[in-house]
């Protein structure tokens, strides 16, 4: 009977805890052929109504900018960094500095140079989430985009 109570408690305490896990950012992948040997990684990012998330390049003592790493790999190199389209920027009194930041969707984008007709990018983007009236914790997210020329 006690296993029985432990067993029921630990499954209300995962699903309570998944219950509580907010997320109002969906990530999507693609990719676009630019030549015969190169292509651009598409990172779309689509963001819940009220929510936004941050631009790469915000400053030293700002909130969790996105950012993104790429595994390295042997069949294909990075040209270039990530670009992002410009994001709107307002002065946060939480940071006390102005900030950019992206609301709806925002695409980030790769170039990559394949060194054969088919590659896999993989890595991890790391952003923070936040609307007008609180921030949740930075997040992770892993992907892996496969391109073929």
């Amino acid at each position: 009977m006690k296993k029985l109570i432990l067993v029921i408690t630990a499954l209300i305490i995962t699903f309570s805890a998944q219950a509580q896990i907010e997320s109002h950012v969906k990530w999507q992948y693609a990719f676009k052929k630019v030549s015969a040997t190169e292509a651009v990684v598409l990172i779309k990012a689509n963001i819940d109504n009220g929510w936004h998330i941050y631009s790469q390049n915000v400053a030293e003592g700002g909130p969790v900018k996105t950012s993104f790493t790429f595994a390295p790999s042997k069949e294909f190199a990075l040209v270039g960094k990530t670009i992002e389209p410009k994001p709107i920027t307002r002065y946060e009194k939480v940071f006390s500095m102005n900030v950019g930041f992206f609301e709806n969707s925002v695409v980030f984008q790769q170039k990559i140079k394949l060194k054969g007709k088919n590659a896999t990018v993989k890595g991890k983007l790391e952003f923070m989430t936040c609307n007008d009236s609180k921030c949740l914790p930075p997040d992770e997210v892993e992907f892996s985009i496969p391109v073929k020329l």
